[in-house]
């Protein structure tokens, strides 16, 4: 059983088995679709509420600065990414990647680890789905009962007084349904939906900038980073530092392209451009978008805001108030793509665990017409369904990121292992600098790990305790072969 531990899978392996007729997917996606899979995952509501937060608290304007950094410290990562998803254009992401370069365990390790990254994180983000719908039908005078759109834990009170407790929220539970069921109808028609939605959230995000440049005050620039309060992170270079930690978290997602290799007609060429090109495209307009926001309104009225706050002041300072409705439409439509792409990457990668007998085989089983691993999406339909009708986001939401940070170090690792031990397999696409850019990767990570509250830390043990104890009583005993590379 030791052995089983460290036994890995060769790429030539891997690859042979993608190929086996009752476990291949459709190669349908282009480079556009992997460029579109990426910015809709990256581009959620926290680009409307963490830019203004970041900028009242941490670094004032200089969050434009902030968002540099932390594009930085993803590229550190995503570098890693494009290589291995050029070398090894199969389903399952960091979970694959693992196998191949440090064995099973490890592979295992990430794979349940990655379940804290899609599926508990698109239902954290379809109960917050829910709370916009909320607020966008209420501006329209459309209200939905209030204990029909809350999970049992959460209550509100009433502005007469009374006190009302939720009992389900249908509608976090109806946009995860009709994302899966998307999704098991096929990824080429995901992949146009997810278009489609990226489309109207990037073009809600150009608008705010297009028709809020004119109206910038330049003395709100004044000074660009303001002085350090005498606490570090408040302000001066200590905040623009802490600030990137911050809205680092507001890139999370870009990873989810690499679960899609698998599905890419050329995955050699089209990954790297998938992952980086998401990224890049995402931080022109995180940086633009920043620029406009602390330009309209001085940094200092966004203290205490929340939730698309920051982004009504600074439309307040312009005529054109309609932009804040729009803005909910790009969060609502922001979080429905996000919830496509991370139910697609569960997806994925439980499809490669089942696969390779970690998880029962149901899970790698391929509708006959859609080719889709449609048992899986189904099954996660009924989890992820069930976790946002009854479970409040606050306590997985911070679950999310640590799973990512940690998802993100053994890929860095990984490529520092794979290039000592087998430097001579072909690579489409190389990490540059190796070993610095893999190294900085996993240091700026694991300093974003630290940064999170220690009760984060506490559910991440406990979340893999579990883990544990399903590979050694399942797992290791019905693990298929593997062969040391």
């Amino acid at each position: 059983m030791k052995d089983k531990l460290f036994l890995k899978k060769s790429i030539p392996e891997l690859l042979s088995s993608s190929m086996e007729g009752e476990h291949q997917l459709h190669r349908t996606l282009t480079s556009f679709n992997l460029v579109t899979l990426g910015i809709g995952a990256i581009i959620g509501a926290g680009l409307f509420s963490i830019t203004g937060i970041a900028a009242a608290n941490n670094a004032g304007p200089a969050v434009t600065i902030s968002f540099v950094i932390a594009a930085i410290g993803c590229a550190f990562a995503g570098l890693c990414y494009a290589e291995f998803a050029a070398m090894i254009p199969i389903a399952g992401s960091a979970y694959t990647y693992s196998y191949a370069t440090m064995g099973q365990f490890m592979a295992w390790i990430i794979g349940w680890d990655l379940v804290l990254e899609y599926a508990v994180g698109a239902a954290t983000v379809a109960i917050s789905w829910s709370r916009y719908l909320v607020k966008f039908l209420g501006n329209f005078g459309l209200y939905l009962p209030a204990h029909l759109t809350m999970s049992p834990f959460d209550s509100i009170t009433t502005p007469e007084g009374a006190v009302i407790t939720g009992i389900i929220n249908i509608p976090a539970v109806f946009i995860v349904v009709v994302m899966s069921l998307l999704l098991i109808k096929g990824t080429q028609e995901s992949a146009t939906v997810n278009n489609i939605v990226v489309a109207l959230k990037v073009s809600v995000v150009l608008v705010f900038i297009a028709f809020g440049w004119s109206y910038i005050n330049t003395e709100n620039y004044v000074p660009y980073i303001p002085e350090n309060t005498g606490n570090f992170g408040e302000y001066g270079w200590s905040g623009v530092i802490r600030a990137a930690g911050i809205i680092f978290f507001a890139y999370i997602g870009f990873d989810a392209v690499s679960t899609a290799a698998q599905e890419a007609k050329n995955p050699q060429r089209d990954m790297p451009i998938g992952i980086m090109g998401s990224l890049a495209i995402c931080t022109v307009l995180y940086v633009l978008f920043a620029h406009v926001m602390t330009g309209l309104a001085n940094y200092t009225e966004f203290k205490g805001q929340d939730g698309i706050a920051p982004v009504a002041v600074a439309i307040s300072h312009t005529p054109f108030l309609w932009l804040e409705q729009g803005v909910i439409i790009a969060i609502l439509a922001g979080y429905a793509s996000v919830i496509l792409v991370m139910l697609l990457g569960q997806a994925r990668v439980f499809f490669s665990m089942s696969r390779d007998g970690l998880i029962p085989p149901l899970f790698s089983e391929v509708h006959p017409k859609f080719k889709t691993p449609y048992k899986s999406s189904a099954l996660f339909m009924l989890f992820v369904s069930l976790f946002a009708a009854f479970v409040p986001a606050r306590v997985v939401g911070e679950m999310t990121s640590i799973g990512t940070l940690f998802a993100f170090v053994l890929v860095c690792i990984g490529i520092l292992v794979l290039r000592k031990t087998n430097p001579e397999i072909p690579r489409p696409f190389k990490t540059p600098l190796v070993p610095l850019v893999p190294i900085l990767g996993v240091l700026v990570c694991l300093a974003m790990m630290a940064a999170l509250p220690g009760d984060t830390w506490l559910r991440l043990a406990i979340w893999m305790g579990i883990g544990l104890a399903i590979y050694f009583a399942y797992s290791i005993k019905h693990a298929n072969s593997a062969t040391k590379v």
